[in-house]
């Protein structure tokens, strides 16, 4: 078992930051705004890498320095002991993390959430009313004598 644990230690780390496109370049993004998703989780990165029959290891107590309050990152190994590549369709990281973006928006949790969002979303449109008149006046600073 310790063996295992030791050779996670060389498999590729992708944080959630990496292919976020709310983030900028600054704030840790590592692929074009076209190609990445919104806000994506551990959990979808590691299921993604299961889709493409690569091993994951979820790590949950660690955070990305420049954004330590998003917690998790994924480590992916990409390549056997020996140096050839587990899938031969992903070669490098950016290649992983594109493929992984690609992938996270057709996540099924992500697709029930969507579903749901429609759903509640066209529910109120049909019971709007108007209560956004207010009695008071625009103007009410302090009275001068």
């Amino acid at each position: 078992m310790d063996s295992g644990a030791l050779n996670i230690k060389k498999w590729v780390v992708v944080y959630p930051v990496y292919i976020n496109s709310k983030k900028t370049v600054a704030e840790g993004r590592r692929i074009s705004v076209s190609q990445a998703c919104e806000s994506p989780n551990c959990i979808e990165i590691s299921d993604c890498c299961k889709h493409l029959k690569l091993p994951s290891a979820v790590e949950i107590d660690k955070a990305y320095p420049r954004d330590f309050m998003q917690v998790g990152r994924v480590r992916v190994q990409l390549k056997r002991e020996d140096g050839t590549l587990l899938n031969p369709a992903i070669t490098s990281r950016k290649q992983l993390m594109q493929k992984i973006a690609e992938l996270v928006p057709r996540h099924p949790e992500r697709v029930k959430k969507q579903e749901s969002q429609k759903a509640k979303k066209q529910e109120p449109q049909a019971t709007t009313s108007t209560s956004g008149t207010s009695s008071k006046s625009g103007k009410g600073g302090k009275k001068k004598r």
